[in-house]
């Protein structure tokens, strides 16, 4: 396997946006959606074990990895606003046939643009990412005391915690039997961009619009029931932030469902890349005829 990743930017509505780009552009594209607190580079490892057969691109949000950080007084961050920058990207890159992979924060992106073009949809790939309120449990207690009163300094401050490199580790390394497996160069990545100034406001901004998705789930599950998807799980069942009850909720909508289960946590890629990476390739090969 040789990996061909390069690295670039691209001005998308004012902004700089980075993005992984890898493998053969007549081969069928895989847009890889990342979660929080990351950016593309816990992607590595999956772009390199794809780029063979496989078209990769995997972006950086705005205030995530190395895109730019507007200020927030002026850019929108909002879910809404980067599946529109996601969008523009794949406009500009001449993409209009795609299948999404989405983890943790990429699932309601990945979902406003699939369930808005459906036709452009090969598969869906989810990895530890959210349609369903079964989703919303223990972990999001503080957080929807949060999005009820945005002054709860007690509610905040769990939230502030979630930046700290101690929970920051913690999200890498929660229900992963081993945690030798895991790699520090993780957590010390994410902190590069989420102690740039400003950032913690971006942060908190984000985790309050999240609000805006769980009114949507039902409309991405009439789309699972109205154009059935092909969709492959491959999900850490010991997650605490989005359990392996949301693996089990999409079996009510999605007919085309692919479900593995894997014994790790939330960044399942960390411990279990290669069985996903071979997971992902078994299914894409049976699922995508050109």
């Amino acid at each position: 396997m040789h990996n061909n990743t390069t690295y670039n930017y691209i001005d998308i509505a004012g902004v700089n946006i980075f993005y992984r780009e890898a493998g053969p552009k007549d081969a069928p594209t895989l847009l890889l959606l990342h979660g929080y607190p990351s950016s593309s580079f816990m992607f590595k490892n999956l772009i390199s074990d794809l780029c063979d057969q496989y078209h990769l691109i995997a972006p950086d949000y705005p205030g995530f990895g190395k895109s730019e950080q507007p200020a927030v007084a002026d850019f929108d961050y909002t879910f809404d606003n980067y599946a529109f920058i996601i969008e523009e990207l794949l406009t500009k890159l001449n993409i209009d046939k795609y299948s999404l992979y989405m983890m943790d924060y990429g699932a309601p992106l990945g979902y406003r643009i699939a369930a808005k073009y459906p036709e452009r949809i090969d598969t869906l790939i989810v990895q530890n990412g959210c349609a369903y309120e079964e989703g919303l449990d223990t972990f999001w207690e503080p957080i929807k005391a949060y999005w009820h009163d945005r002054n709860n300094k007690e509610a905040e401050n769990i939230l502030r915690s979630f930046i700290h490199p101690d929970g920051l580790k913690w999200q890498y390394t929660h229900g992963v039997p081993d945690h030798s497996v895991v790699s520090p160069d993780n957590w010390e990545m994410d902190l590069r961009h989420l102690e740039k100034p400003g950032n913690a406001q971006i942060q908190l901004d984000l985790i309050y619009n999240y609000r805006t998705n769980p009114p949507k789930y039902p409309e991405w599950q009439r789309y699972f029931q109205d154009h059935n998807p092909e969709m492959l799980i491959v999900y850490g069942k010991n997650d605490y932030i989005f359990p392996a009850s949301v693996a089990e909720a999409y079996k009510k909508d999605v007919k085309n469902l692919e479900c593995h289960l894997f014994d790790t946590g939330h960044f399942a890629l960390e411990s279990h890349g290669t069985q996903i990476s071979a997971t992902i390739i078994n299914f894409l090969k049976r699922k995508i005829i050109r």
